[in-house]
């Protein structure tokens, strides 16, 4: 039986085990947390830290490892590909393309060598010199130069702001790096590729909505609708640029997001994901176009091609004309105490998956509150048209409820799409 290391345990990372297992895969996860989430589906895990190269090399020797995979946490990309390296395994990634696409510095730097433009940005170090200050236009977005899932990231409305925000920003970032943008407040889309033997295809297009009630805190996302009403866009006037990109980078097989802001018909890049995303529109691809990501990376990881079923639909974006979607389920800081409705939504025929995050006992805490760890579930939604979503999530937002022990409920705004 084949041995896979998975380094990472959030609760993404449950699917990409569970389908290693029924693949027969003898599945070792790996978090430096002891309580990690995703620990109790794997058939062994250890306590050591993704980050840890030797650690993670000794265990790999020790354990006889086959083939190593990264789950969905950004940060453990890089030791992925060094981690490979050294045990000569397959990986999707090299040392040039981890640093473009891991790092928002590296990535926005990368992007202007092909003329692909990033969101605006100002000068601004740690010291905070007042003619840097004085240069600067509010609202602005703080950001760690290095970080995911929202951490360390703030709004900026005022001069007296920045300080805590950079603090923060720095706090989350491994590299001690950070990045002053100004904040967009306009529509907001991701491109989601597959790349197999060195040939990259448009997988999947989105447009992406965020919760805008949480103050200066990062905007979470609240859902994603597919696919984008910017496609056309970015293939007139991005595409050939990105594959240029591409192909500098050497990607030769994996998958990679990246998330645009759209203003006056202009696209704005902002986020690359180089592995398998919180957001997961894999689980959409399984569901519509018939081949599984998940299973392509299990393959490569152990040696095999990058492959699954019906590789000739790695590129129809177009759903077939299908509308689907994601909706993203964001809880308040509290003890979960109940759950209605929630069954009733998961046997609807228009839900093709779900990904739940928290349970009845769990606790919301307030370090969550801004990132995607104050996500509940996100649910995955295939309809035949727009019309018939609109309706769908209109039963999703009215049945599902979640109160606290206090009575309380937990569940900011949902999604309404039509409003939106």
């Amino acid at each position: 039986m084949k041995k896979l290391l998975i380094l990472g345990a959030n609760p993404e990372t449950v699917s990409l085990i569970n389908l290693a297992k029924q693949m027969g895969v003898y599945t070792i996860v790996t978090d430096y947390d002891p309580n990690a989430y995703a620990k109790p589906f794997a058939d062994k895990s250890y306590d050591v830290d993704g980050l840890d190269i030797d650690g993670l090399v000794n265990l790999a020797k020790n354990e006889q490892i086959d083939g190593v995979l990264v789950g969905t946490a950004d940060p453990l990309i890089s030791a992925y590909q060094k981690v490979c390296e050294i045990l000569q395994l397959p990986c999707y990634a090299n040392e040039n393309s981890v640093k473009a696409l891991t790092n928002k510095y590296f990535f926005k730097n990368e992007c202007k060598k092909f003329n692909i433009l990033g969101i605006p940005e100002f000068s601004l170090d740690k010291s905070l010199k007042p003619t840097d200050i004085k240069n600067l236009k509010f609202p602005l977005f703080i950001k760690p130069a290095d970080s995911n899932s929202g951490k360390g990231m703030t709004i900026c409305y005022s001069v007296s702001e920045l300080e805590q925000a950079v603090e923060k920003a720095l706090y989350f970032s491994p590299s001690k790096k950070f990045l002053v943008e100004r904040y967009m407040t306009c529509d907001d889309m991701f491109l989601y590729y597959t790349f197999k033997d060195g040939e990259c295809y448009l997988s999947a297009t989105a447009d992406k909505y965020v919760c805008k009630e949480q103050g200066e805190l990062s905007p979470v996302c609240l859902g994603c609708t597919y696919p984008s009403k910017y496609t056309d866009l970015y293939l007139n006037t991005a595409h050939s640029n990105f594959v240029k990109m591409f192909k500098a980078l050497d990607i030769k097989n994996g998958i990679l997001m990246i998330t645009a802001f759209v203003e006056n018909n202009t696209l704005y890049v902002y986020d690359p994901g180089f592995r398998l995303q919180g957001e997961a529109p894999n689980l959409l691809l399984a569901s519509i176009n018939g081949y599984d990501q998940r299973k392509m990376l299990i393959n490569f990881a152990l040696g095999n091609s990058f492959v699954d079923n019906n590789m000739d639909k790695l590129g129809n974006f177009n759903f077939d004309g299908k509308f689907a979607s994601t909706v993203w389920l964001l809880l308040k800081e509290g003890e979960i105490a109940s759950i209605e409705g929630l069954e009733k939504i998961k046997a609807s025929s228009e839900v093709v998956n779900i990904v739940q995050r928290f349970d009845v006992g769990d606790v919301v805490k307030k370090e969550f509150i801004g990132t995607e760890k104050q996500v509940f579930a996100r649910l995955y939604v295939v309809c035949n048209s727009k019309d018939e979503f609109k309706q769908f999530d209109s039963i999703i937002q009215k049945t599902i409820k979640i109160f606290d022990v206090n009575g309380n409920n937990m569940l900011l705004k949902g999604f309404d799409y039509e409003a939106l």
